[in-house]
């Protein structure tokens, strides 16, 4: 059966490609799920429709983000993360957990992928993290306390 993918899924696509997967899984596990629609004609011009605005929007976040980039120079992030005696997070901080406490104290309204984070922050204390559009870069501090 062939399915559009609507979410990136493991060991099978990324969003929006057209794969060829059995039907059992498709029905059982796949749409259920809403991880892939049938790949009708009537689907994939939705699809290509919904596309078409995830890059429009894309594009106009990555010039907003150019436009404040300065704004991001500099600013001090804090947070407050379970830590032991030792000052090991027992969570590591992802990028993903970083947007919405930066657009809180902020509000600057930063996608994950412009946030550059080698590894997950396991530790207690002041990090250093990029934010890189295009070719230009930013940094801003973060702070990472015990909660108690």
């Amino acid at each position: 059966m062939k399915v559009i993918l609507l979410k990136d899924v493991a060991k099978l696509g990324k969003k929006y490609e057209i794969k060829e997967v059995s039907d059992g899984h498709a029905v059982n596990f796949l749409i259920p799920r809403g991880l892939v629609h049938p790949a009708s004609n009537a689907n994939l011009k939705k699809v290509e429709t919904q596309k078409g605005q995830d890059v429009n929007e894309k594009k106009v976040q990555a010039d907003l983000l150019l436009k404040n980039l300065q704004d991001i120079e500099g600013i001090v992030v804090k947070m407050s993360e379970k830590a032991n005696d030792k000052g090991h997070l027992f969570a590591g901080i992802h990028k993903e957990e970083l947007v919405p406490v930066i657009k809180e104290q902020t509000r600057l309204d930063i996608l994950p992928e412009f946030i550059v984070l080698e590894k997950p922050i396991k530790e207690i204390g002041e990090h250093t993290i990029s934010v890189k559009v295009e070719n230009k870069t930013a940094s801003f501090k973060l702070i990472v306390t015990a909660k108690e």
